[in-house]
């Protein structure tokens, strides 16, 4: 069962990396997020139900790395997992823009989700400041940086690296 090795591996490699260097490449303040790149992947490949479950996981693993709001990266996670697991049988797998485009649009929801949460904690900031300074290009950096990796992870999907048994 090698997935059962290597999604969680990967998860952590992401969150490892995501906490280190990918500081390195933030564009007018903006980073893309390898763990919920990952996340996009794993649910457009194994659907809703394990798309919300790693979503979940993953975002409360970001939560815990990031100390703030404990809680509100899972819930979005998870809900952007179960929105991006709907398309698993209705959108065509092989091809990046789909997944470029796919991922544009989990970014938003989910970064919308944290956004409302935010706001439901009495944390105010501008719709403005939030969609044109954090989300949109948050959107755009993971679409982009999706587009350039997914072709790899897609391959060792198909190799059966991150098979696991359904939950």
């Amino acid at each position: 069962m090698p997935g059962m090795v290597f999604l969680p591996g990967f998860l952590l490699l992401a969150l490892l990396l995501q906490v280190t260097v990918v500081d390195l490449i933030r564009i007018r303040g903006v980073v893309p997020d390898l763990v919920f790149i990952l996340v996009v992947f794993y649910a457009f490949w194994k659907g809703q139900r394990e798309g919300t479950f790693w979503g979940f996981v993953a975002g409360l693993l970001e939560d815990l790395v990031s100390g703030h709001y404990w809680g509100l990266n899972a819930i979005s996670m998870a809900a952007a997992g179960y929105l991006v697991g709907w398309f698993e049988t209705r959108l065509y797998k092989e091809s990046r823009l789909v997944m470029m485009v796919l991922t544009f649009l989990a970014t938003v929801a989910g970064q919308l989700i944290y956004y409302l949460l935010l706001f439901y904690l009495q944390v105010v900031i501008s719709p403005g400041v939030a969609l044109t300074g954090v989300i949109l290009p948050a959107a755009a950096y993971n679409a982009l940086l999706s587009a350039l990796i997914y072709r790899r992870f897609y391959r060792m999907y198909l190799r059966g690296w991150f098979r696991m048994s359904r939950l």
